[in-house]
Parts: C-alpha cells; structure tokens; sequence
C-alpha cells in the first residue's frame, strides 16, 4: 500500500478502492471523502467501466466507523457540513451505473455500515461485525443509514440497530439481508477473481439497464416501474450487444461483449 488514503487499481475495467488507513481502522475523515469523491467523479467519466468493488485496507477492518477524533469538537454548523460531504461522497457511490460490491473484512460500523448500504451489494468475511452505535456516542447515523438501512433491512429491524447500537455479527447480517455472501476471509480474494471473471462476460450495457430498471423502479409505483422495465428492455435491442449476445446462444458459443 502506499501513502494514498484511497488505492485505485483498475482490471480492464472493475476497479478496486481500498480505504487505506488501517491504523485508524479506515474510519472515514474529511481526508478520505474528498479523495474517494475524487475518484469516484474520475470513475462517472470511465469510458469502459464495468463494476466497482469497495474495501479497507488490512484483515482488522473494512470501515470502523467515522473518525471520532475529528468529529468530537465540531459545532452543529461543522457537523452539517462533514455530514454533507459524506452523503454526497456516498451517493456518487450509489449512482455509479455499474454493479457496486462491498467486501467486508471486519469491523464494518457506523459510517462503514453507511457505506456498505450505498453499494448493490455485500460480500461478507466471517469475521466482519456490522452496527450503527452512533446512539452509544450522543448522535444518530448522519451519513444514510437511517434511510438506507430501512430500505435494505425493513424498518423494525433497522430501528433495533439504530436505537440499541448493538453489533451483529455476519451471519446475522446474512440472515436480515445486510449482506448477500459470507465467507471466510481467505476465500474474499478468489471470490473477487470468480465476481470479475462473471460480470467481464456479461453484456456491459445490459447490466447497466438491469441496475437502473431496480434501483429507479423502487422508487415508483408498480405500474410506473414495469413501464421503466419495458423501455429499457427495448433499449437493449437498439444496439449490438444484444445481437451478439443472442446470436451466440444461437450459434452454441460465448458471446464476445
């Protein structure tokens, strides 16, 4: 790793951002959001973007929360701004066109559950320990995670969490449907090299409409949302990437996208 609080590695395409300050358990500071914002405005403009998956740096963490020692002195003023700039930063996040994935090594609370929600989804390490403790520290989540976590857990689970602050550990997780996979953690890196090797051989364009048709669907009604389907259903016949696709499965051989 290098002195950089975000690491970028791109692999044709599905590229890596890792939170690199595993001293601090890669909590969030001004620091880091102005640098994952950074990136993440470079990866809006990447002509052959294909997913991006999100991690900490070291076994110990993905996120341990918001840094505590920046926040503790800050007025209400400073505050609405720390938390604006994390809410921004993380919906740069959430409305990249491309699949999401969070890969949770350890500690994933606060502000790194916030993150973890703003992904498409989460693949967990057998060690990783989720929550939103902000009640325990005198505040409530400020970066999302009483309207994200709602949404991904339902709302009599995500109050247990926000107002308990009480951890829960991956296979809870699993079960309330924080997450979508947990494994050990030596097996996080041969998952990643199989989820590459996936999403490299799907249609580009069609895994991009199948993430705007969810996640622009859910926010309207049913009948609205089929329309938005069918429309970028039909989109897919606009160009090439569906008569390749097709005709391969025709011709009884892989599609080259």
């Amino acid at each position: 790793m290098s002195d950089a609080v975000i690491e970028k590695v791109d692999n044709d395409g599905v590229v890596r951002l890792t939170i690199n300050r595993p001293k601090a358990l890669n909590a969030l500071n001004s620091e880091v959001l102005s640098a994952l914002e950074a990136h993440l405005m470079e990866l809006e403009a990447h002509p052959h973007l294909r997913a991006v998956i999100i991690t900490g740096a070291g076994e110990k963490s993905f996120v341990a929360g918001a840094d505590i020692a920046e926040m503790r002195d800050k007025t209400p003023e400073e505050a609405r701004a720390f938390a604006s700039q994390a809410l921004r930063t993380i919906k740069r996040l959430e409305t990249l066109p491309v699949p999401v994935v969070a890969l949770v090594n350890g500690f994933c609370l606060g502000g790194g559950c916030e993150l973890a929600l703003a992904c498409d989804w989460a693949v967990a390490s057998d060690n990783a320990v989720f929550g939103q403790p902000e009640v325990l520290l005198g505040v409530i989540p400020g970066f999302g995670g009483t309207q994200r976590l709602p949404r991904r857990v339902g709302p009599a689970m995500a109050l247990d969490l926000v107002t308990t602050g009480r951890k829960i550990d991956a296979n809870e997780a699993l079960r309330i449907g924080l997450v979508n996979r947990v494994m050990p953690q030596a097996e996080l890196e041969d998952y990643v090299a199989e989820l590459t090797k996936q999403l490299m051989g799907n249609g580009p364009q069609s895994v991009r409409g199948a993430k705007q048709a969810v996640h622009d669907g859910m926010d309207q009604d049913l009948d609205s949302a089929l329309a938005l389907e069918t429309s970028l259903f039909a989109f897919c016949f606009a160009g090439e990437e569906q008569t390749e696709g097709m005709s391969a499965f025709v011709e009884k051989r892989k599609p080259n996208f």
